[in-house]
C-alpha cells in the first residue's frame, strides 16, 4: 500500500480541493482523507507543499513511432510525458505507414506495453493514408482498440467524401476528431493573417480558414448523426457555434492546444521556427476568447499536441521548417503561468488537462475517485528551473522554453499504482 501524505489535492470529478491523503492499493485509489478500513502498513510519500492532481491526458500525441524515429520514438516520449505529468496519451495516426489498420495499432501498442510508462491509446486514419479520398475500414479499426479517428489537419477537398466518412464513423460509433481548416483559404499560409504576417512577407492562414470550417463541418455532423470532437481551436470566434451546436443537442467536445493560450502572432516576429505552429497562433484577441472558453467550459480540454522534431525540421527558413512543439515537460509550468495569470484557476485548468481529455477519449482516468485507477502525478508549483536541450527527456528539443526559467514541477508520477516518474537530485 502507498500513502501520499499532506498534499493539495484536487480531483476535478469530485470537487475536492483541500489537505488529504490519498491511498493506493493494487493499481487504483483505496482511499482520500482518512485510512481506508484494513489499511496495513503504508509506504509513506511526503507531499507537503505539493500538489496532488490526476495525471494529464493529451488528446493528440505524435509519437513518431513506427516511421519516423529519427524525430522520436515511443520509449523517449512516454519517459518524457511522465516526466511531465501525463499518465494517458492518445497517439496520432501519421505514422509510417499510417494507422490505417489494426496491424499498425498493434505494433504501436506493444511498443508502449514495452515501455510500460504512460497509458498509450491510438485513434485510426478517417481515411487510408490519411490522403482524403477512400474511407479506412472504421469498424476494424474500432474492433482491434481505436478510440476515434481523425484526418488530422490533411485535408478532405471533397465534402462529399467528407459527409460519407462521418456517416461511416457514426455507424461504428466512433468519435471524428476534426480540426477544422479551409483547404482553399490555408494552403499556403504558414502564420496568422494579420499585421505581424504582412510585416514579415510570410504567407498567412486567415481566422476565417477555420471558423468557416467549423461551420461546415457542424452543418455535416448534424446530417450524419455523428459525435464530434473539434481539435486545436485557434481563432475565438469557432467557440459560440461549438456552444451553440452543444444546446442544440449535437454531441460535440473541443479544446485547444496550450501554446494557443500562452503565446500570439506577435511571437512570431523573430522568425522563431518554435513558433511555427498548425493551427497557427493567432491575435491577442482570439487567445483572450479562447482563455474565457477554458474559464466558462465552452473548450472542454487543454492539450499539449505534443510534436517532436529532429533539429533539422526547425533548421530551414521559417516557412520551411515543420510545424510542432515539443510540449509534454514544460506544460505544467506553462499552464500555471496561465493560472497565475488569471486566465483561470488551478482546479480549471487541472479539469481541463486530466478530467476532460480522459473522458473526450472515453478512458477511465482524471479522477482520485475510490476504485479509480491510480494515474497521478504530484506536483512543486513552486519550484523553479531551467529547461535545457540537455535536460528534456524528449528526443525532440523543440520548446521556446528552452533555457528560460520556469515555475512548477512535477515531482512524481504513477500509472497504475506504479512509480513511473521521480524527480531526483537538485530541483532546481
Amino acid at each position: 500500500m502507498l500513502r501520499i501524505r499532506d498534499g493539495r489535492v484536487i480531483d476535478p470529478a469530485s470537487g475536492h480541493d483541500g489537505i488529504a491523503d490519498v491511498w493506493i492499493d493494487d493499481g487504483h485509489v483505496v482511499a482520500v482523507g482518512r485510512a481506508p478500513r484494513g489499511a496495513g502498513k503504508a509506504r509513506e510519500i511526503p507531499a507537503k507543499g505539493m500538489v496532488v492532481c490526476p495525471g494529464f491526458a493529451d488528446p493528440g500525441s505524435h509519437l513518431r513511432e513506427p516511421g519516423y524515429e529519427r524525430k522520436a520514438t515511443i520509449a523517449s516520449e512516454t519517459r518524457a510525458a511522465v516526466a511531465g505529468g501525463f499518465t494517458t496519451l492518445c497517439c496520432t495516426p501519421d505514422t509510417s505507414p499510417v494507422l490505417d489498420n489494426p496491424s499498425v495499432l498493434e505494433h504501436i501498442l506493444h511498443e508502449a506495453g514495452e515501455a510500460g510508462l504512460a497509458r498509450v491509446v491510438c485513434l485510426g486514419a478517417l481515411t487510408v493514408g490519411l490522403q482524403g479520398e477512400v474511407l479506412s475500414e472504421m469498424h476494424a479499426l474500432k474492433a482491434a482498440g481505436c478510440v476515434g479517428v481523425t484526418n488530422l489537419d490533411r485535408a478532405i477537398k471533397d465534402t462529399a467524401v467528407l459527409k460519407h466518412a462521418l456517416a461511416y464513423a457514426a455507424s461504428a460509433e466512433l468519435t471524428v476528431f476534426l480540426h477544422a481548416e479551409d483547404y482553399w483559404l490555408a494552403r499556403q499560409g504558414n502564420m496568422h493573417e494579420g499585421p505581424v504576417s504582412t510585416r514579415l512577407g510570410v504567407p498567412a492562414i486567415p481566422a476565417s480558414a477555420e471558423v468557416i470550417a467549423v461551420h461546415r463541418d457542424l452543418t455535416l455532423l448534424a446530417e450524419a448523426g455523428a459525435r464530434a470532437h473539434f481539435c486545436r481551436l485557434s481563432a475565438g470566434d469557432s467557440v459560440k457555434p461549438i456552444v451553440d451546436a452543444r444546446r442544440r443537442g449535437l454531441p460535440v467536445t473541443a479544446d485547444v492546444a496550450l501554446s494557443n493560450l500562452c503565446f500570439t502572432a506577435d511571437d512570431v516576429g523573430g522568425f522563431d521556427a518554435n513558433f511555427h505552429l498548425r493551427p497557427p497562433l493567432r491575435d491577442a484577441r482570439d487567445r483572450a476568447a479562447l482563455r474565457k472558453g477554458v474559464k466558462s467550459g465552452a473548450i472542454d480540454a487543454i492539450g499539449a499536441y505534443h510534436e517532436p522534431h529532429d533539429a533539422d525540421a526547425k533548421a530551414a527558413p521559417f516557412g520551411l521548417t515543420e510545424p510542432g512543439v515539443s510540449s509534454y515537460e514544460t506544460f505544467l509550468p506553462a499552464l500555471l503561468a496561465l493560472v497565475e495569470a488569471g486566465a483561470f484557476d488551478l482546479p480549471a485548468a487541472i479539469a481541463a488537462a486530466s478530467l476532460a481529455p480522459h473522458r473526450v477519449l472515453g478512458q477511465a482516468g482524471g479522477t482520485l475517485a475510490v476504485g479509480a485507477p491510480a494515474d497521478l502525478c504530484v506536483f512543486d508549483p513552486a519550484l523553479r528551473w531551467v529547461p535545457t536541450a540537455a535536460s528534456l527527456l524528449s528526443a525532440g528539443k523543440n520548446s521556446p522554453y528552452l533555457d528560460q526559467p520556469l515555475t512548477g514541477r512535477v515531482t512524481l508520477t504513477l500509472v497504475g499504482g506504479r512509480i513511473v516518474h521521480e524527480l531526483t537530485g537538485p530541483r532546481a
